[in-house]
C-alpha cells in the first residue's frame, strides 16, 4: 500500500526535476559560452601584443566601465528611457491601428499601404524632417524609434486578428454577438500569441532605431544618449570607454529581450501551445 501511495508523488516530482534542469541547462550553458569567448579574447590580445586603442583586453574594458560609469550611466538612462516609451507608444498605436484595419476590406486597402511605406523608408533619410518638425531633440528621437518599432507590432497583430477561426466567428454570429464582443472575447485572445512575437520583435527594434536616431540627430551635451558616447568615445580613441558603452547597449537590449519573452511566457504557458511541452 505503500508503493502505491508514494507514486503519484514520485510521478509529480520527476516533472519538476526535468522542469528544474532544463532551467539551469538554459542559464548555464549561455554563462558558459560567453566565458570561454572572454578568455579566447583574453588570451588573443595577451599572445598577439595587439595595441589596446585597436583591441583593448577585457581587463582594459571592465576598468572603463567602473571609472567612466559616472558619465554612461546617465546617458544609459536615456537611451533606455527613448526605447521604452517609444515601444509604449508603438504597443499603442500598433494594437490600435490594427483594430482599426481589420475592421473592413476597405479600410486595410485604403491604409496599409501607408504603414508599409513608413516601415521601408529608412528612418536615417527622414530623421532631418523630423528633427526640422518635431519641437525638441527629444522628441524627435521618440519619433524615430517609434517609426521603427510599430510596424512590427501593427503586421503581427493584423495577422492575427484575421487568422481567428472561422467557425468560432460564426458561432458568435449565431449567438448574436456584437462586432465589439466578438473583438473582445474572441478575436484579441486568439491574436495573442502573434501580439508577442511583434512585441519581442518591436523591443529589439526599438532600441536599434533609438541608437541609429541619435547618431543621425547628433546630440550631445549631458541629455545624450549612449549612441553619442560612442561616437565621443571614437573620437578621442578611447577605445576602452566605447567596447564599455558597447556592453551596454548589449546587456541593455538582452534585458528588453528577457523581460518581452517572460512577458510572453507568462501569457501563453498555460495554454498556448508554443509555450507547452510535448507530453511524448
Amino acid at each position: 500500500m505503500a508503493d502505491i501511495a508514494e507514486t503519484p508523488a514520485i510521478e509529480v516530482a520527476k516533472p519538476i526535476n526535468a522542469r528544474r534542469r532544463d532551467l539551469a541547462l538554459r542559464i548555464l550553458v549561455p554563462v558558459l559560452t560567453v566565458a570561454a569567448l572572454v578568455v579566447i579574447w583574453w588570451l588573443y590580445v595577451k599572445l598577439s601584443g595587439v595595441p589596446p586603442y585597436i583591441l583593448p583586453g577585457p581587463a582594459a574594458v571592465a576598468n572603463a566601465f567602473v571609472s567612466d560609469w559616472g558619465t554612461l550611466a546617465p546617458a544609459l538612462w536615456v537611451t533606455t528611457k527613448i526605447t521604452f516609451m517609444s515601444l509604449i507608444l508603438a504597443l499603442i498605436g500598433g494594437v490600435g491601428f490594427a483594430v482599426f484595419l481589420v475592421q473592413s476590406r476597405w479600410i486595410e486597402i485604403a491604409f496599409y499601404p501607408l504603414a508599409v511605406i513608413l516601415q521601408v523608408t529608412p528612418v536615417v533619410a527622414i530623421s532631418p524632417l523630423i528633427l526640422i518638425y518635431a519641437p525638441s531633440t527629444q522628441v524627435a528621437l521618440l519619433i524615430c524609434a517609434f517609426l521603427v518599432a510599430f510596424f512590427p507590432i501593427l503586421s503581427n497583430m493584423v495577422q492575427g486578428l484575421k487568422s481567428v477561426d472561422h467557425n468560432l466567428i460564426n458561432l458568435f454570429e449565431l449567438y448574436g454577438a456584437s462586432r465589439w464582443q466578438t473583438l473582445l472575447y474572441l478575436k484579441l485572445p486568439a491574436a495573442q500569441p502573434y501580439f508577442m512575437t511583434g512585441l519581442r520583435i518591436g523591443g529589439g527594434l526599438a532600441l536599434i532605431a533609438a541608437v541609429v536616431a541619435e547618431f543621425a540627430a547628433g546630440s550631445a551635451g549631458a541629455g545624450s544618449g549612449l549612441a553619442f558616447r560612442l561616437l565621443e568615445a571614437q573620437y578621442r580613441m578611447n577605445i576602452p570607454r566605447l567596447f564599455a558603452a558597447l556592453l551596454m547597449l548589449s546587456l541593455l537590449g538582452v534585458a528588453i529581450f528577457a523581460v518581452t519573452s517572460f512577458i510572453s511566457w507568462l501569457s501563453l504557458h498555460r495554454w498556448h501551445e508554443s509555450s507547452l511541452k510535448r507530453e511524448n
